[in-house]
């Protein structure tokens, strides 16, 4: 009997699906049973079976037995995303590079990073990656698979394009990253902008996990980027732009932006300002860190307080326009929560129309980036795993 034209192409399609539903549970909500995605997908049982199955042959996921635990009957196999099916994670900033390698399942196998002794262009961020990646193949030589590279960039990015519009603290202006990293590292790239990326590593592994409004700020040496979740979905912009979040007015007159208007929230809430304070000159966000979790001196103590105050102004606007249930810090953001975390919830609390939100740390800490530089570079594989 001779199949109806388009008959195959359809019925691949659907597996395609179906198995892009299941592995792409596996690595965002896994290790779970085969009975916990035959609940969670609406398959039966013997289709999620041949799908594991089928997913396992190509070395994506993983099946182990579950621990004894009394019950009567046979335990469901446990299935757990290969975290050996990795991807590079780059981040770009105006004082350091940092590259990491990220498997399936949100692991980060390793993390590197170089300061610089200035602004890195294009082309020495470039060369610093693809040295970083040499150093790193001991750690690569162990992975079943390497898919590709993933940028997280303080600017404004075109994710469909993989162009950089401008990086205003790097200077980098109309290129092409996607073309310019992924030549220089022989692997398919892709590029976003970092508090974007950010945002999505944190609805998926997160502080913002099962959050379907949400609003996420990062704070970096560039400066600070945001991130909207509304309704479940990244509030992207028409031209894939939105959540520049960091210029936002917080005081009249203020400090000049480099967007070239004054008072901006980047502007004045910045992380060099707390480190010169504390009288650091390198260090980056882990150096606050220490500095900000011991008893700090009276100028740390006194800048560190006036930032967080800019920060609620910024912090209730965010609420009274987007009504988030929950704002997410992250970077030296997450540093300033850490120091004074509830006087800023307050305020903000305080200060918007209608009030109840949930303030929170990032909580992927120092590889929030590149878990989600990494979560851009899997799309194709979640989205196509056949």
């Amino acid at each position: 009997m001779r199949s109806l034209p388009g008959a195959t192409n359809g019925t691949e399609s659907l597996r395609t699906q179906n198995l892009s539903q299941i592995l792409t549970m596996v690595h965002r909500n896994g290790p779970l049973s085969r009975s916990e995605l035959t609940r969670r997908s609406g398959f039966n049982r013997s289709t999620v079976g041949a799908l594991v199955s089928a997913l396992a042959e190509k070395h994506l996921v993983h099946e182990t037995e579950p621990a004894v635990d009394g019950r009567v009957g046979r335990p469901s196999p446990i299935v757990t995303a290969n975290p050996g099916v990795a991807v590079i994670a780059v981040n770009p900033d105006i004082d350091a590079l940092t590259v990491g390698v990220v498997g399936l399942g949100g692991k980060v196998h390793a993390r590197v990073r170089r300061e610089t002794r200035s602004v890195p262009s294009l082309d020495d961020a470039v060369r610093l990656t693809d040295d970083i990646v040499a150093d790193l193949h001991p750690v690569l030589a162990r992975l079943d698979q390497l898919l590709g590279v993933g940028i997280a960039l303080p600017g404004l990015v075109n994710a469909g394009a993989g162009r950089v519009l401008i990086a205003p603290h790097l200077g980098w202006r109309d290129a092409d990253l996607v073309r310019t990293f992924g030549r220089a590292l022989d692997l398919p790239a892709v590029a976003a902008n970092d508090a974007s990326l950010g945002s999505l590593a944190e609805s998926i592994f997160g502080a913002a996990i099962g959050v379907d409004h949400a609003v996420y700020l990062n704070g970096s040496a560039s400066g600070i980027g945001g991130g909207i979740v509304t309704g479940g979905a990244q509030l992207v912009g028409s031209r894939g732009y939105g959540g520049e979040l960091g210029h936002t007015l917080v005081r009249a007159g203020g400090s000049a932006c480099h967007c070239g208007r004054s008072g901006c929230l980047d502007a004045e809430v910045r992380l060099e300002r707390l480190l010169d304070a504390a009288g650091l000159t390198g260090g980056g966000i882990e150096a606050l860190e220490g500095v900000l979790s011991d008893d700090p001196a009276p100028a740390v103590r006194d800048e560190a307080e006036r930032q967080l105050e800019l920060l609620a102004v910024a912090l209730v606007n965010f609420v009274n326009i987007f009504d988030p249930e929950l704002i997410v810090l992250g970077g030296f953001l997450g540093s300033l929560f850490g120091f004074h975390g509830d006087q800023l919830t307050e305020a903000v609390n305080r200060g918007s129309l209608a009030g109840g939100v949930h303030v929170r740390r990032a909580a992927l800490g120092p590889e929030l980036l590149l878990v989600g530089a990494a979560e851009l570079a899997f799309q194709p594989l979640l989205a196509f795993p056949s």
